[in-house]
């Protein structure tokens, strides 16, 4: 299945979207902030990346925007999942290069179907 980074600073989310994605069969690679995420993605070029927005320094969207832009990271698709639900927050994060945007607490069911949705582009 796909290799998948997961960049989010709460041990709690990456415990809970770690489980959802390895009970299908998905490799999890982990991050704990923006930096490391985006340096992560560098190195090890993951099929997928689920980027939190508030974390402390690069922020999610910041993150988005370096990977989206350059050329060895920009075919990467990004989901962006954060308890941000504001309408702006959505359309900002699609001018940062998200693919798509789900907000927390996120069902299994939607987060399979989002990636399996992304990575089929």
């Amino acid at each position: 299945m796909a290799r998948v980074l997961i960049v989010d600073d709460s041990p709690t989310e990456m415990y809970k979207l770690t489980g959802m994605l390895e009970k299908h069969g998905h490799q999890v690679l982990k991050a704990e902030n923006g930096a490391d995420g985006v340096a992560l993605a560098r190195q090890e070029k993951p099929d997928a990346v689920l980027m939190d927005i508030v974390m402390p320094g690069l922020n999610g969207f910041q993150a988005t925007r370096q990977l989206s832009k350059e050329r060895e990271t920009n075919g990467i698709p990004i989901i962006i999942i954060t308890t941000k639900d504001q309408e702006t927050d959505k359309i900002w994060g699609a001018r940062q290069g998200a693919k798509d945007y789900l907000t927390k607490p996120v069902d299994e069911a939607t987060l399979i179907a989002t990636l399996n949705k992304v990575l089929a582009r």
